[in-house]
């Protein structure tokens, strides 16, 4: 009896300090895509999806955008992806995340310089610096852009592509029928004033109407999950959207709503700290 519980407890610790490590490893770029390893030194991958880092790029941060991008597809946090479809639908776009120490070092980085045309043209890709990355960041007031650009991904390289008639990043989808709503009207660039009704008015000319519904399902998602609700976010981005609190979307925007908190798409229904610790 007393060797068993010997046994017992040394199971017990043994899985504990296992539990009490870091979940993600920061790796060297030896299975990444052709040419990947001249510009990017480092990786972390979750669940087949990858953020590749440069050197400059700070552990730290790059291992905090992998939390995100982890509890974004494993919200439950039982170790495994909430949806398998968008999971299917990011390894088929050679969906992948780039992350630059600064805006400046990304803006000097020749990607056609090193790697193919037919590879990184054939990828879904998202930009992310680790500058704009903070942690806990809304407890000094400023915004966490990773919880942004990780979202990106999953949404345009996910969601749309599971399930094209829904989410289809193209006109005539049912979210793009609802951001044609928010945006008073359907505009196929930015128009420069927008019409007094509506609550999503986001100005980028470059932004054309696919991206224009990327930018809208980010603003939905992260707003319903509490994002976008601390002292003077409102005040910073009202510009563009004026729906910042899961009650507001709600009441505002419920067929966005009903999209995004649908039990059979499986958006996250909690906000991401980066701490991924799984409980299976």
């Amino acid at each position: 009896m007393k060797s068993l519980l010997h046994i017992g407890l040394f199971l017990f610790f043994g899985l504990y300090s296992l539990m009490a490590q870091p979940f993600f490893e920061v790796q060297p770029t030896n299975n990444a895509p052709e040419g990947f390893d001249r510009l990017f030194s480092k990786q972390v991958e979750i669940f087949g999806v990858s953020i590749f880092a440069t050197a400059k790029t700070p552990d730290s941060k790059l291992l905090h955008a992998v939390g995100l991008l982890a509890q974004y597809l494993d919200n439950d946090n039982d170790g495994q992806p909430d949806n398998q479809l968008v999971i299917l639908a990011i390894h088929q776009s050679k969906g992948a995340v780039v992350m630059s120490a600064t805006r400046r070092e990304a803006d000097k980085i020749d990607v056609h310089r090193y790697i193919p045309e037919k590879v990184w043209d054939n990828m879904t890709i998202l930009g992310l610096h680790a500058e704009d990355t903070l942690p806990q960041g809304a407890s000094r007031g400023v915004f966490d852009t990773a919880y942004e650009e990780i979202l990106h991904l999953i949404t345009s390289a996910g969601y749309a592509n599971a399930y094209p008639d829904i989410f289809g990043e193209k006109r005539g989808t049912a979210i793009a029928l609802a951001m044609d709503q928010a945006r008073g009207g359907y505009f196929r660039r930015a128009p420069k004033k927008y019409p007094d009704q509506a609550w999503y008015t986001y100005n980028e000319r470059s932004c054309d109407y696919g991206c224009q519904i990327t930018e809208y399902i980010y603003w939905g998602i992260t707003s319903i999950l509490g994002a976008q609700n601390f002292p003077g976010r409102l005040d910073n981005i009202s510009q563009e959207w004026k729906l910042n609190t899961a009650a507001k979307v709600k009441a505002g925007d419920p067929t966005l709503y009903q999209l995004l908190t649908d039990p059979k798409y499986a958006f996250p229904a909690k906000l991401p700290d980066g701490k991924y610790n799984p409980q299976p």
